[in-house]
């Protein structure tokens, strides 16, 4: 497995980052991850917009990797070197302000930011999404821009610690009564027929899956509604279901121990993955990548 370092190619086991990198010290940067299928990177520009968006909040000069030739240029070879240029992938890229002298402050001016991409097989959840996912709830702890996707994670590490231990997939977040979203997944319910989810505020990630969702289903034809959930309201839900990178749709049949509608995964989540998973396909056939590049 190789990666990407500040411009440079290398074995994954022997890059290293300077112990002054302030994504170490601080969780001062961002990251995203890209769904690859046959090494074509699904929905990469709006990822690359989310990222960019990231970067303009924390103030972090934007790479030339985040230029879509360069990033298409780097992920091929990382794909490609790493045995992944057919079947299922991630790829993951980290954006930190760089290595300085530890100060809360920001470095001085001209600090190279630290950038680092890496590739990874993706075995796709399928036993899970056919049987349902259990999933706890945990009070939502964490900061106030959840809209950033930022590398300081701990409350996510906690929360979904805290689910592993209990046998779950995921940790529901409840801030106030209110359900926002998953540790890593954003969350769906069906109520009377409605599919229901958290508006775009600054308490939940937009997430790339989360979009594709809304406008498949709307293709579809059901009706969706971009609106808060109670606590009380995701229990007496007919459907509850993520959407992630990779989880893609995945039905959740049990929260806290309650069973959710049927206990099986329900009528409009199934279309729902259906429909994702065909746009998807159809989707990543007309990117550009390690295939068409003859990676």
């Amino acid at each position: 497995m190789i990666c990407y370092r500040n411009g440079e190619y290398l074995p994954r086991a022997s890059a290293t980052i300077s112990v002054e990198d302030r994504g170490f010290i601080f969780g001062d940067g961002v990251y995203e991850v890209w769904r690859v299928i046959d090494g074509r990177l699904f929905e990469m520009e709006r990822h690359l917009a989310r990222l960019n968006f990231g970067l303009s909040e924390l103030r972090i000069t934007p790479p030339d990797v985040v230029r879509a030739d360069t990033l298409l240029e780097v992920a091929d070879r990382v794909l490609s070197q790493s045995g992944l240029s057919t079947g299922e992938a991630s790829l993951y890229l980290e954006i930190t302000r760089g290595a300085a002298p530890r100060t809360h402050a920001f470095p001085p001016a001209g600090t190279k930011p630290t950038v680092f991409i890496t590739a990874n097989k993706l075995t796709p959840p399928d036993e899970a999404r056919a049987r349902g996912a259990t999933a706890i709830t945990t009070p939502d702890i964490r900061w106030m821009r959840c809209d950033i996707k930022t590398v300081q994670l701990l409350p996510n590490v906690l929360a979904k610690q805290a689910a592993s231990e209990k046998g779950a997939l995921e940790a529901i977040f409840v801030r106030d009564g209110i359900v926002t979203e998953g540790s890593h997944t954003n969350l769906f319910v069906v109520l009377d027929g409605v599919l229901r989810t958290h508006p775009l505020t600054n308490l939940i990630l937009p997430g790339i899956s989360r979009l594709v969702v809304i406008e498949v289903a709307k293709a579809l034809g059901l009706d969706v509604v971009e609106r808060a959930v109670t606590k009380e309201e995701l229990f007496a839900a007919n459907e509850v279901f993520l959407s992630g990178t990779t989880t893609d749709v995945m039905p959740i049949v049990r929260i806290d121990d309650q069973v959710i509608g049927e206990g099986k995964p329900g009528d409009i989540t199934t279309r729902l993955y259906r429909a994702f998973r065909a746009y998807m396909d159809e989707a990543v056939a007309a990117e550009p990548g390690a295939v068409s590049r003859g990676g």
